[in-house]
């Protein structure tokens, strides 16, 4: 059998040929069918897309910058650390977990793992991968694993092994976070609602959770979340959703706004990300009509809240940065870059405070100094270095802040901003500053008046006593009105 081609006539141009010179030439399938052609494609390589798709490998120029963030270090959840050498320590922990559930609800192994062989289709298209592993042992890893994590969330207050170890405790709580070692959100709740709630008035699983990573949420509406690192990344979306813009740029540091009159205040009652930048209309008409001095001077003062107001305000909420806080955030990072590219609102922050804090210490400082961060680490400069890497290689399609950013822009821009700054931050950066300036600016003004009296002309010539007489007869004048009044007085009482 022969297949007759050509080279299609939309291809001549590009090769200087006319239509007098086609070649047929002719191709057997035995030419197909060439064994030096033959390309054996991994399975694990092929991609999957399913709508149900939500755990993915961190991408790869993430985990360039810190490869560590990503791995766990202590116990693996999930078919992508699956083997791994230097976590089969906690194996045997999960055995014992398993039954020990088991014990708790009284039923057998075959009964957990049907409802989990029911849904082992589903719980694979949630991966970003296809694995090369038999269905056996897919449903011995979910079974283990997720038996494991409803154990551990049930005896967080119990007098338990990892309970009781504060280290083994929170080594393990920073690896269920990570978004390769995750199970579907799904299967857990599935098999809690039907082996734990049932037999005994226990709360929601999704409370359970949330109980569990309370350290690093606040408490949130119920929700359908994917798996704990989405429940995580919920937590911290903003209540007050912006409008999505552009993506930022040349934003100025923490320390320049400061220097324009921009007044940062940590926010008590904003919750995760809600940023909010307030110019009252007065300071809209006349960028000089603000009392940030006076209040620089006073801080008694701020509790009337029309002097506040009449400042440009930088309400931000306040983010505590600790040793795990950069795991966390870049496998939230992550998973927004790989599942929610168009509502980014963790990598929007961090981008912003990208701008906001340089490699120096002096932005961090300031925001330490407002409340604003609460640096746990112990250095202004590893929070900056932090920070600046957090934003590397992160792909910014929109941003929630970009109104935001450019209202700070043109706050920038008007020079009488920078004036009243700097007369903020030189002549009235506290109290002492304050009463020396003010008292330099009256004495300044009666050595001018001392200077220019002499020349100010009299208009009223008034003899040497006028003055005095003036005043008594002023006194003279209220006594006898006063002495009318108390008879009034008298005479209507009688």
């Amino acid at each position: 059998m022969k297949m007759m081609t050509s080279i299609g006539s939309c291809s001549l141009k590009n090769y200087g040929m006319c239509k007098d010179h086609i070649i047929d030439i002719p191709i057997t399938k035995q030419d197909l069918m060439c064994d030096e052609l033959n390309i054996d494609v991994p399975l694990v390589m092929e991609p999957a897309k399913w709508p149900e798709c939500c755990i993915y490998r961190a991408p790869k120029r993430l985990r360039k910058i810190n490869k560590k963030g990503y791995t766990p270090k202590l116990i693996s959840i999930g078919p992508f650390h699956l083997g791994d050498p230097e976590l089969r320590e906690m194996e045997m922990l999960k055995v014992r977990y398993f039954k020990e559930f088991c014990y708790r609800i009284r039923k057998s192994q075959k009964e957990i793992a049907s409802i989990i062989e029911e849904n082992e289709v589903k719980i694979r298209h949630c991966y970003s991968e296809i694995f090369d592993i038999s269905s056996e042992d897919f449903v011995k890893m979910v079974l283990l694993d997720s038996t494991f994590i409803i154990e551990l969330f049930l005896r967080t207050y119990e007098n338990d092994y990892i309970a009781s170890n504060p280290m083994l405790h929170v080594h393990i709580q920073e690896d269920l976070i990570l978004l390769e070692n995750q199970l579907p959100f799904f299967i857990l709740e599935g098999l809690y609602e039907i082996f734990i709630k049932g037999q005994c008035e226990n709360s929601s699983f999704f409370d359970l959770a949330c109980n569990y990573f309370s350290s690093h949420i606040k408490k949130i509406e119920k929700k359908e979340v994917k798996h704990f690192t989405d429940l995580i990344r919920y937590s911290y979306c903003p209540i007050k959703h912006n409008t999505f813009g552009g993506g930022i740029s040349d934003l100025c540091t923490a320390k320049k706004l400061s220097e324009a009159e921009v007044i940062f205040k940590m926010d008590k009652e904003g919750d995760a990300l809600d940023i909010e930048f307030l110019k009252s209309p007065a300071t809209e008409i006349c960028p000089c009509f603000t009392c940030s001095w006076l209040l620089n001077c006073l801080p008694c003062l701020k509790r009337f809240g029309c002097l506040e107001r009449m400042q440009p305000l930088w309400k931000i909420p306040r983010f505590k940065i600790n040793d795990g806080t950069e795991s966390l955030l870049r496998n939230i990072m992550a998973l927004e870059q790989c599942h929610y590219p168009m509502e980014a609102y963790v990598c929007n922050y961090m981008v912003l405070l990208d701008y906001l804090i340089d490699s120096t210490r002096e932005d961090v400082h300031l925001l330490v100094e407002k409340n604003i961060i609460v640096n746990e680490i112990g250095s202004n400069k590893a929070v900056a270095i932090m920070v600046n890497k957090l934003g590397l290689e992160i792909v910014e399609e929109n941003s929630c802040y970009t109104d935001l950013a450019e209202e700070l822009k043109d706050h920038y821009a008007q020079c009488c901003n920078h004036n009243m700054g700097y007369l903020r931050s030189t002549y009235f950066s506290n109290l002492w500053r304050g009463t020396v300036t003010v008292v330099g600016l009256i004495v300044l003004g009666f050595t001018f008046w001392s200077t220019i009296r002499p020349y100010v002309p009299h208009q009223i010539d008034l003899p040497p006593n006028a003055i005095n007489n003036i005043i008594v007869s002023c006194a003279d004048t209220h006594v006898h009105a006063a002495v009318s009044i108390s008879k009034g007085c008298n005479l209507a009482y009688k």
